[in-house]
Parts: structure tokens; sequence; C-alpha cells
């Protein structure tokens, strides 16, 4: 009988994070979450509540601290990293945050959850995914290679940092046989889309939005036996809007 894997997954409260518990609970793996809210009591998946760690990502200091809980959990092996959380600050009246606008707070706050916070879990946690041969994903954005019109400019620097932090990464765990990738997603149907979303899709080849399942499969792919040899690498996710 095989060995359950496990996957961590950053920021599963909603839309493709909570795709991709679902995704992967459904194929029979064991999934750790954590985020800097409590468990929501209605998430759909058994065992949620008892593998939900409380982290703020935005903390250095709490996320140092809160390894060592992982570490525990985690019983020696991890098979899957997902680095999904990310944080994109709006304006009072919910406007664009760009360089100008945007305060060193606020740069800073954005950077830790969207991109610190990436490297120092798998980091810390590389003697884990080495026992698995394990995968890493960072979820990175369409907004990383260009200026959006709703994603603000800490947001989309932190996501192209991260695109960078992928290809190092890659370079770096590979010699462990652990692979790590990222996706950039485009428009996906979720909670946090901007107004306006809907003028956006009519300049999309595909002429829709996606969909956060579509983006959880293309992550399942990525921690799976059949992108073995699929590392250091980012896949668009956007319906050809990058075209």
């Amino acid at each position: 009988m095989s060995e359950t894997k496990t996957l961590l997954l950053t920021g599963a409260s909603r839309g493709i994070g909570h795709a991709t518990v679902r995704r992967f609970n459904a194929a029979g793996w064991r999934v750790i979450t954590c985020s800097r809210q409590p468990f929501p009591a209605e998430c759909p998946w058994g065992g949620g509540a008892d593998n939900h760690i409380q982290m703020d990502l935005s903390d250095p200091n709490d996320v140092i601290a809160k390894v060592e809980v992982l570490r525990e959990r985690l019983g020696g092996r991890l098979d899957a990293l997902v680095n999904n959380a990310g944080i994109s600050p709006k304006g009072p009246e919910g406007e664009r945050l760009d360089t100008f606008s945007t305060d060193l707070r606020t740069w800073g706050q954005v950077f830790h959850v969207n991109f610190f916070a990436s490297v120092v879990l798998a980091r810390s946690l590389r003697d884990e995914l080495a026992a698995a041969r394990g995968a890493v994903v960072n979820v990175t954005s369409i907004a990383g290679s260009r200026v959006h019109p709703f994603a603000g400019a800490a947001y989309a620097t932190s996501k192209a940092a991260l695109v960078a932090l992928t290809r190092e990464m890659a370079h770096d765990f590979g010699p462990l046989g652990v692979r790590v990738n990222s996706i950039a997603p485009g428009e996906i149907r979720t909670a946090i889309l901007s107004p306006g979303t809907d003028k956006l899709v009519e300049s999309i080849p595909m002429r829709r939005l996606g969909e956060p399942d579509e983006v959880a499969n293309t992550i399942f792919f990525l921690c799976s036996e059949g992108s073995s040899y699929i590392s250091g690498t980012e896949i668009e996710i956007n319906g050809a809007q990058h075209v």
C-alpha cells in the first residue's frame, strides 16, 4: 500500500487555494494549510481543521516560529509545497496603488507575504522535500510581466521577483531531487476580481474567465509524476491573454 502524500499550501481559504485543496484531497492527499485566519468551519475537506496552522505570512518572526510546528506535523517528508498566498492592497476608494502611492510599509508587507514567505518555507523544509523528492509550485501572476489595470505596483513586482526566485530555487533544489516551478494565472473567476474585469475579458482570445479548478489541475500536474522532468519553468494560465 502506497504512503499517503502530503501537500502544504498557503492561502487556502478561497479561490485558487480552495480549489487546490479540493483537487489534492480528492486524489487522496493529506492537505496541510496555513494562513493568518483560523480554519473556516465551512471548508469541505476531511481533517481540514486538524491540519490547519494559523500563521501570519507578513510577520517573518511568526513564519520562522511556525516552521517548527510544521516540521512536527510533517514527520520527515513533504511531497508538495504550494506557495499560493498573496495580497494586493488597494487605495481608500479601491484604486490601484502605483509606485507613487504605495508607502514603504505596504511594500514591505506585500513582499513578506508574496515573496519572502515562499523562500523561507521552502528553505526551512528542504530536508522534508528532499526526503520525498517533492515539488514546489509558486503562484505568480500575469501582472508579473506587464502593467495590469488592477494589480498594484508592489503586487506586480513581488510576483516578478517570485518568477526569478523559481528559477533560482530550481537550480538549488534540483540536486536534492526537488522540482520547482511556477504558474501565472490571468483573470480567474474568484472573489477578488476587480470591477471592470468584464471589459478585460473582451480582449482575452478565449473570451472567458478562467476557473479556479483549471488552475488547481495545473498545480496538481506540476506536483505529480506526469511532470517529473519539468523544473524551473512558469506556466501561463490565462486563455492566451499573454499573447
